[in-house]
């Protein structure tokens, strides 16, 4: 039995909604018609997905262990048709993500002179979807800040830097030539511990036992904006930093803190010469890439 991916897409939103109206306003369908697709996913799986009656619909056990599968099986597909159609370009291209405050622009020069044919993608990433973007098929080579999640990617090293807090303008620590990652400690933290793995150790909220909970910032604008309205500090790589300036924001150079590293990835098993064209362009010219101001 073949799964249909397109049933597969109406059950994922008929489970995350648990309301077959909405579902159908989502995927623009008619009700009718989604039922019957749901209907039919069920007789081709040969289980109930769904309890339905006319006050709520749940998902069965059934239901929820397809629930979990289906994002990654949709990824897959997803991935496949893209890399299938950048097979079938006449014109050797990539894409490249990035994070923020990385400078390409010696890597792309340095790409134009070895590979003058070749069309090069640029798309910016952050913190959540630096590797997602290779799973997903979005781009064929990232540059990413470690750590990232490593199964299924091959990572090779570019360059480090140092780390440093973002506080507000007025704070008493700005103007300082360098500060320790303690003299912060009764400040909070405006983004993931998984980030920033040494806060723990010194923070006053952490050590009380009583952490201060903090909602996910997507961007390095938005903490900037949290930064300036004095809700907290954020722990930047010096790039990010310097390319983000702005007068109500003050950035301190962190003594006591690993500098942030920063790597190519793209996924094990990749076979691309455009991949290798882009690290070869990079061991080429590390040192020229990784200070270039743009």
């Amino acid at each position: 039995m073949d799964l249909d991916l397109r049933k597969l897409r109406y059950f994922v939103a008929v489970a995350d909604e648990l309301h077959f109206g909405r579902a159908a306003a989502s995927l623009h369908v008619a009700q009718p018609a989604l039922s019957r697709q749901i209907r039919a996913l069920e007789a081709d799986l040969g289980v109930m997905l769904f309890d339905r009656d006319r006050r709520r619909t749940t998902l069965t056990d059934a239901g929820r262990q397809l629930h979990a599968d289906a994002p990654a099986l949709l990824e897959a597909a997803t991935a496949a048709t893209r890399k299938a159609r950048a097979a079938a370009e006449t014109t050797a291209s990539i894409t490249i993500g990035f994070m923020p405050g990385l400078t390409l622009s010696a890597l792309l020069r340095r790409l134009r002179e070895t590979h003058p044919a070749m069309q090069v993608r640029l798309l910016r990433t952050d913190w959540n979807t630096q590797t997602a973007v290779l799973r997903d098929g979005r781009v064929d080579i990232s540059v990413v800040r470690l750590p990232v999640p490593r199964s299924g990617i091959h990572l090779r090293p570019w360059f480090s830097e140092p780390r440093v807090a973002a506080i507000p303008a007025h704070h008493p620590l700005a103007g300082s030539s360098s500060i320790a990652l303690a003299d912060l400690a009764r400040e909070h933290l405006l983004q993931s511990t998984d980030a920033v793995p040494e806060w723990q150790a010194v923070a006053d909220e952490f050590c009380s036992g009583t952490p201060v909970p903090t909602h996910p910032q997507h961007s390095v604008e938005e903490k900037l904006e949290l930064v300036a309205a004095e809700e907290g500090i954020c722990i930047l790589p010096l790039s990010t930093g310097q390319f983000y300036t702005r007068s109500d924001v003050a950035v301190v150079p962190i003594r006591d803190i690993p500098p942030n590293e920063v790597a190519f990835a793209w996924l094990t098993g990749s076979r691309s010469p455009q991949v290798r064209a882009v690290v070869d362009a990079a061991t080429a010219d590390r040192d020229a890439m990784a200070t270039d101001d743009g």
